[in-house]
């Protein structure tokens, strides 16, 4: 860019002034070639400026899903994850265009500003000086818009992403929201969101541009300037004309860079707030981190013993009262008890989504606290009573369960688990795409897809929480009959709240309230009279309820509503 405003002098002076006819094809030839050559570095600046910016968000990219599968549990329950996704992949772009612009900035602006500054130095230094003038003004008026822009930023991006989050949340749950007619109700709340939002991008640019009208106010006086001075001394010190065409020249292409870099440094500063968003998520310590020097979980049989648990979610809501019993080695063992009892707690517990505030955990013999949690869960096969799937293929989120496992183990699993009827009527069969959380299956389908990731797995431990809730009568009789068969030889814990489910089990475990108040065989249950057990058989065999969370509930008339309808 120097070297076009310096061939400007010539081109004035040995053309125009002097009308040397023999330059006019070196001067032609020497435009040509600065084009040629200013286009050629434009495009390899571009393309390698793009490759190294899209580098740059694949790494943080992979950077931040891992910390997040690193993150425990407790970080994923209390942060909304389509918020988050949002947040993040607002932040990870702006930390590229914090890239982008700074090489940018470096590799062209920057570069051709000096060459322009020097050409103008060279030329005429005292009109150098006069348009140096306007630097320190613009430098003042651009410190004090970025520190505008920092607090407007970080709240923007906030709001975004709890827009978008909302979002994602209306349309995972679109039939809720279509079976209670919530669509106006969701549609008000999006929109408060929209405006919010739209009011503080708007801030964020009005504060962003004001250095646009700065910048150009400040160039016009100093480019006023440099023309009544120039004309000045063309008209009465009759100096050549090029020398200042040349100069003026050169402010006038310095100008662009000038101002994008005053534009840089304002979106440097939005950028840096993406940045320091994006290294508190980074920043964010494991709650649970493996002991030093853990040695890997050795199950030689899976017994499994709670010794005097004490655990809370918080100091404020305790869950777990000194919880002590033995789940033996290669036998069932059931936990009962009406919600928030703390059945499933016990689970999470035992697959260290928690660790314990008192009292341990042991897997023959072993401090599941003082082994490494990914081999303490590699014993472990889970079928939840939330079944999830991924994106992907019905056989690719069997073998989530193993991923080495072969076809021929993912079919004999898929069998055991009665889904390989339904699976070879999809129309790719196993390589039938489930859509997003298995939405193209029904709950009962995606049960026995779970179950089948379970028994893949062939761990020598399994855990079931309701594992037969989302099915019908048939399907959870033939999928019981499949438990029944992979559930031997291993150690099982079965979470349930239908005791029909329950009656065969080596052991039930009844809690109430956090703590374990009694423990036995169905049948030796059913000998106490006064029994909790017993008192939660009597209702669900009198009342034919499927859950015990209805047991503590005294029988009441009932009333007849407006209509005829039993309330």
């Amino acid at each position: 860019m120097g070297a076009m405003a310096l061939i400007m002098g010539r081109v004035v002076d040995e053309i125009f002034y002097k009308q040397s006819s023999g330059q006019i094809f070196w001067i032609c030839g020497a435009v040509i070639t600065i084009f040629t050559l200013r286009g050629l570095g434009g495009y390899a600046q571009a393309v390698i400026l793009a490759k190294v910016g899209n580098n740059l968000v694949a790494r943080y990219q992979q950077r931040i899903f891992d910390h997040l599968m690193r993150l425990g549990v407790d970080f994923h329950t209390s942060v909304r994850s389509g918020r988050i996704a949002a947040q993040i992949n607002a932040n990870v772009g702006g930390i590229r265009d914090l890239l982008s612009q700074t090489l940018t900035a470096t590799a062209r602006d920057l570069v051709g500003l000096i060459s322009l500054v020097a050409a103008m130095l060279y030329q005429d230094p005292v009109l150098s000086i006069f348009a140096f003038l306007i630097g320190p003004p613009l430098i003042y008026a651009v410190n004090k818009i970025m520190r505008r822009l920092r607090s407007i930023t970080r709240s923007a991006v906030n709001v975004n992403s709890r827009l978008v989050g909302a979002m994602q949340e209306a349309t995972q749950g679109i039939a809720v929201v279509k079976a209670f007619t919530m669509e106006d109700q969701l549609s008000r709340r999006i929109g408060t969101l929209i405006k919010d939002a739209e009011a503080r991008n708007n801030k964020m640019n009005r504060i962003a541009e004001r250095v646009t009208p700065i910048t150009e106010m400040l160039a016009g006086f100093a480019i006023a300037g440099i023309i009544a001075y120039a004309g000045y001394r063309s008209i009465y010190a009759q100096q050549p004309p090029g020398g200042l065409i040349s100069f003026i020249t050169a402010f006038m292409l310095a100008y662009d860079p000038a101002r994008r870099l005053a534009r840089t440094q304002v979106g440097l500063e939005r950028s840096l707030v993406n940045a320091r968003m994006i290294y508190e998520i980074l920043d964010l310590k494991p709650q649970q981190g493996d002991a030093p020097d853990a040695p890997s979980l050795d199950v030689s049989r899976g017994e499994i013993r709670f010794e005097d648990v004490h655990f809370g979610y918080s100091e404020e809501l305790p869950v777990l009262h000194g919880v002590s019993f033995n789940a033996e080695a290669g036998k069932t063992t059931a936990i009962v008890g009406a919600s928030g009892a703390g059945k499933s707690t016990l689970t999470a517990l035992l697959e260290r989504f928690y660790d314990v505030e008192s009292g341990t955990i042991t897997i023959d013999g072993q401090d599941i606290a003082k082994v490494t949690k990914r081999s303490l869960r590699n014993q472990i096969a889970f079928v939840s009573q939330q079944p999830y799937l991924f994106e992907g293929s019905i056989a690719d989120n069997i073998r989530y369960g193993r991923e080495e496992a072969t076809e021929a183990e993912v079919l004999a699993a898929a069998e055991l688990a009665a889904a390989d009827g339904f699976i070879r009527e999809q129309p790719q069969g196993y390589d039938t795409q489930v859509g997003e959380n298995g939405v193209t299956l029904s709950g009962g389908q995606r049960q026995r897809v779970s179950i089948a990731r379970a028994i893949v797995r062939n761990a020598p431990i399994l855990l079931l929480d309701e594992a037969t809730s989302a099915l019908d009568t048939e399907s959870e009789a033939r999928v019981q009959d499949a438990l029944a068969t992979v559930m031997q030889g291993r150690t099982v814990v079965v979470i349930a709240h239908r005791l029909s489910t329950v009656v065969n089990a080596d052991k039930i475990v009844v809690l109430e309230s956090g703590r374990v108040v009694e423990e036995g065989t169905h049948q030796s249950l059913l000998a106490d009279p006064h029994g909790v057990y017993t008192r939660y058989h009597r209702v669900q065999s009198s009342k034919g309820l499927g859950l015990v969370d209805d047991i503590k509930r005294a029988p009441v008339p009932a009333k007849r509503a407006k209509g005829g309808a039993v309330v």
